[in-house]
C-alpha cells in the first residue's frame, strides 16, 4: 500500500504504525538511504503487507517522540482528568503543553525537551504522566509509592517539550518549505543532517537564555545563532523560555526537576545558593537511580540555575541515559529503568 508521510513522522514510527521492521520500508523504498534517513512530510512510500499488519510495536522502546505525539495523546490524557493548559507558542507557534496532575498545595515543576536533540526526556515525562494518571485512578500502589496518597498531597506540572521546533527538525529535518529554510541552513553551515542540533529554530540554546550568570556564559558562547550554545541577543529573548519563565512566577513551586540528556548525572547546585536540604534530597534521587550527584556544572544561564538563585528553592537538572545525542530510541529502556523511581521519588521530596 501507499503511504503519504506526515508532519512528525520518522522511519522508526511509521514501521512501528504498521508492525514491520524499518529494514522492511528501506527495501520497498529505494530512495531511503539509511534507517536514519529523513521523510519529508508529503513523501510517498511503499508499505510492504505483512502477516501482521496494524499490530503496532511498543511505541515507547521503538520509536522517536515529537510534538505530534504530544498532541496525539491528549484526549486520552483529558479524559483522564489531566489538566492542559497552553502557556505560550513556540517561534514557528507550535502551543508549549503543560500538564498538571494532583489534589495538593504543594506545587512541583518537571520539565523536559529543553534541547533538540533530547527528545528522549519528553517521551519519558509524557509515559510517566500516563502511568501516573492511570496508578491514580485505580487506588494502586507504584513500586511501593501510594500514588492516590502522594496526589492528595502534591501537585505535579510537567511541561514535556518546551522545543518543538526544534525537536521536529532532528526528527525530520528540513525541507525549501520551511519557513526558516534559508536562516537554518545559514547556521548549519550548508549541512541538511541536524542530529547535533540542541537549540531553537532561531538558533538559540533555551537553557542558556536564563538571568543567572548569563553576561558570564554569553562570553565563552557563540556570538550568534548557533546550533549549541548560543546563548541569545539578551536573557529571555525566546518565547519558548519567556513561557517557562511566566509559568514559574504564575506557581510557587517547591522545587523543580530538569530532565536533559545525556550523562547520567544530577546536578543539584548553583555558585552556593542552594538550599541546604538539597543536599539530602538529591541523595535520595541517586539512590532510586543510581546517578551521580554533582553540585555545581561548569555553566551558568539555565534554567535551574536561575530557579535556584531566583527563589532559594531547589532545583535540579537529571541528565539521563549515557552515549551521544540524540540517543537511540532502543536508550529510552535504560532511560525508563533509572528515572522511573527518581520521578516517583521527585514527588516526595518536600517531606
Amino acid at each position: 500500500m501507499k503511504y503519504i508521510v506526515r508532519n512528525g513522522d520518522t522511519i522508526a514510527k511509521i514501521a512501528s504504525t504498521y508492525g514491520i521492521r524499518p529494514f522492511d520500508l528501506l527495501l520497498f523504498n529505494p530512495a531511503i538511504y539509511s534507517e536514519n534517513s529523513y521523510v519529508q512530510e508529503g513523501m510517498e512510500l511503499f508499505i510492504p503487507r505483512h502477516d501482521h499488519q496494524g499490530e503496532a510495536t511498543d511505541l515507547c522502546y521503538e520509536t522517536e517522540f515529537g510534538h505530534r505525539d504530544i498532541v496525539t495523546l491528549l484526549p486520552e490524557l483529558t479524559k483522564a482528568d489531566v489538566r492542559v493548559e497552553v502557556i505560550g507558542y513556540s517561534v514557528m507557534k507550535k502551543p508549549l503543553y503543560a500538564f498538571s496532575i494532583g489534589r495538593g498545595k504543594k506545587e512541583i515543576f518537571y520539565s523536559g525537551g529543553w534541547h533538540a536533540n533530547e527528545w528522549h526526556t519528553s517521551k519519558f515525562l509524557m509515559t510517566f504522566l500516563q502511568q501516573l494518571t492511570k496508578y491514580d485512578q485505580e487506588k494502586r500502589l507504584w513500586y511501593d509509592y501510594d500514588v492516590s496518597h502522594i496526589l492528595d498531597e502534591v501537585t505535579l506540572y510537567i511541561v514535556p517539550l518546551v522545543n518543538p521546533d526544534g525537536v521536529d527538525l532532528v526528527l525530520q529535518g528540513v525541507t525549501k518549505k520551511h519557513p526558516y529554510y534559508e536562516q537554518i541552513l545559514e547556521i548549519n553551515k550548508g549541512v541538511t543532517r541536524f542530529d547535533h542540533w540542541s537549540s531553537n529554530i532561531r538558533g538559540v540554546d533555551l537553557n542558556h537564555q536564563w538571568p543567572a550568570g548569563w553576561e558570564q556564559e554569553a562570553l565563552t558562547s557563540p556570538k550568534k545563532p548557533w546550533p549549541r550554545h548560543y546563548s541569545g541577543p539578551a536573557p529571555l529573548t525566546e518565547p519558548e523560555a519567556i513561557a517557562i519563565y511566566q509559568l514559574t512566577f504564575k506557581h510557587s513551586f517547591e522545587y523543580v526537576l530538569a530532565f536533559h540528556s545525556q550523562g547520567q548525572v544530577i546536578y543539584w547546585g548553583y555558585k552556593g545558593m542552594e538550599p541546604k536540604e538539597s543536599e539530602e534530597m538529591v541523595t535520595r534521587l541517586s539512590r532510586v537511580s543510581s546517578y551521580t550527584p554533582i553540585q555545581t556544572a561548569d555553566s551558568d544561564a539555565g534554567y535551574k540555575d536561575w530557579f535556584i538563585q531566583e527563589t532559594g528553592r531547589p532545583g535540579f537538572t537529571i541528565e539521563v541515559g549515557i552515549g551521544t545525542n540524540p540517543l537511540p530510541p532502543s536508550a529510552f529502556a535504560e532511560i525508563w529503568s533509572n528515572n522511573i523511581l527518581l520521578a516517583l521519588e521527585g514527588l516526595t521530596l518536600y517531606q
